[in-house]
Formats: C-alpha cells, sequence, structure tokens
C-alpha cells in the first residue's frame, strides 16, 4: 500500500466508479416511481454517517491505512451530498427555467437559487470536517473534501460564464432546469483562473509527495495530487472536443422504449373502415 502508484490508480478508479455509480443509480430513480428519488437518498445514509464516522476515527492515525481510510471517508461524504443533489432533494429555493434574455446579473441570482442549499451543505459539510480533523495527525480527508470543494465550484461558475461543452444529457429529471442556467461560448474570463489555480494545486502536492517525510505523508499527497489532476482534466473537458462522456455512458441503464404508435392506430384504422 505504499507504492504512489498504487494509490494513483485507486484515486483514478474511486473518481471513475464513484461517479458512475452515482450517474447509475440517478438514472435508475428516474426511471422508477415517485418516491425512487427519495428512497435512493435514505438508502445512502450509511455513506455519510460512515463517511463522518471514519473520518473522526482516522483523524488520529497518521499511518498508510489511515491516510487511504480518510481518503475513502471524505469521498463518502461528498458522495451522498452529491446524491441528494442530483436526486433533487437538496438543490435550492429555484426550480424554475430560466428565460433565455434574462441580464447577467438576474441570471447569476437565478442559477445561485438552483444549487444554493447544496452548496451550503457542502460548506457546512466542508467546516465540520475541519473542526474533526484540523490540529490532528491526519488532515488528509479533509483536504481532498477540500479540493472537490473548491474545484465544483470553480466547475460551476465555468459552466455559468460559459464553455463550448457542456454534457446536459446526463442531467437526472429533478434538475432538468439546471441546462437553461448554463451557456455555450467559445470562453470566458475565469478559466483560465481555474486552470491555472488547479495547476499550481497540482504542482504543490507533487512538490509536497516529493519531499514527504514518510511513507503515509507520500500516500496522501500522490491521492490529493491525482484528485487535483483529475479535477483539471473534468475542467478541460469543458472545452476540448474529447468524448470523455463515454466514460461513464455505458454504465448507464438504457431508457425505456418510446411506445410505437403505429401499434396503437391499428383498431382506429380498421373501425374508420
Amino acid at each position: 500500500m505504499t507504492n504512489p502508484w498504487l494509490a494513483v490508480l485507486s484515486a483514478l478508479f474511486l473518481w471513475w466508479f464513484s461517479t458512475g455509480a452515482i450517474l447509475w443509480r440517478v438514472r435508475r430513480a428516474d426511471q422508477g416511481g415517485p418516491d425512487a428519488h427519495i428512497w435512493s437518498v435514505l438508502l445512502g445514509l450509511p455513506l455519510l454517517l460512515g463517511g463522518f464516522l471514519g473520518l473522526h476515527s482516522t483523524s488520529t492515525d497518521a499511518s498508510v491505512t489511515g491516510v487511504y481510510l480518510a481518503f475513502l471517508s471524505a469521498l463518502a461524504v461528498w458522495g451522498w451530498i452529491e446524491l441528494a443533489f442530483l436526486s433533487g432533494l437538496i438543490t435550492g429555493p429555484n426550480l424554475a427555467p430560466c428565460p433565455a434574455d434574462t441580464p447577467l446579473g438576474e441570471r447569476f441570482v437565478r442559477a445561485t437559487g438552483t444549487v444554493l442549499w447544496h452548496e451550503l451543505l457542502l460548506l457546512a459539510a466542508l467546516l465540520v470536517i475541519a473542526k474533526i480533523t484540523l490540529g490532528q495527525a491526519n488532515a488528509f480527508g479533509l483536504w481532498a473534501f477540500g479540493v472537490l470543494f473548491f474545484a465544483r465550484i470553480s466547475a460551476k461558475l465555468n459552466l455559468f460564464l460559459g464553455v463550448p461543452r457542456i454534457h446536459t444529457e446526463f442531467l437526472p429529471k429533478p434538475l432538468a432546469h439546471l441546462a437553461s442556467h448554463f451557456r455555450f461560448a467559445p470562453m470566458n474570463g475565469l478559466f483560465p483562473l481555474s486552470i491555472t489555480g488547479l495547476t499550481f494545486a497540482s504542482a504543490c502536492w507533487l512538490e509536497r509527495a516529493i519531499s514527504a517525510p514518510g511513507p503515509a505523508s507520500l500516500i496522501g499527497h500522490v491521492l490529493l495530487l491525482t484528485l487535483t489532476l483529475l479535477a483539471l482534466l473534468e475542467h478541460w473537458f469543458m472545452v476540448l472536443p474529447l468524448p470523455d462522456e463515454r466514460l461513464w455512458r455505458w454504465m448507464l441503464p438504457a431508457p425505456p422504449p418510446k411506445p410505437d404508435p403505429t401499434l396503437h392506430s391499428g383498431p382506429a384504422l380498421q373501425a374508420r373502415k
């Protein structure tokens, strides 16, 4: 477990699998009954509780195992909050689509209203994790959640300001109105700053990994480096013509077949004859 390449592969797999698992569960709930999304979130509560318990129990564990478990615990808390958001249970007070001719300032207020409760919950979770781990021997769970938090804010702002590529087909039914708040544009002024910030953070984690005093510190910083590079890659996916949607599309259940209108027209036609 002290091999840094194992840490890289672990972070890559967790990023890919956890994203696909959440998308799969939300898509299945879309095809279920009216309470399917509620049950998804309720049945996922062990992720949230287990994540916080894991962060608490590993905060004093400075071993390599403790670092891996803290990283997993942070992802568990993040995953449940994302599931609650994509299920439409914790979003924001604004559930209406944004008119196309809305001025920028009003559009920002409307867009903020669509995700406000979600962002406040993420901030609250970040503060709780900071309370649990700051000053302790193992704060890698806090740093992992922090990378996800700030990278997600950057991504949402870039989607609002405008990017060339947006995968609206992954939006579940409860969040269909979000697409009206996104903007397609060749570029925006924030994107270069986002790329620069994530690249700088990656360089910092790399320097810390190289100068790590022990295997636990090495593994922790390699995990953070990989997570930050993945966030950087997700930003580039917004502008580069790469088929990144194929990473998860094959995992999602197929939509239900649409009814064939010709199957219902036969008797009517025969009656008219």
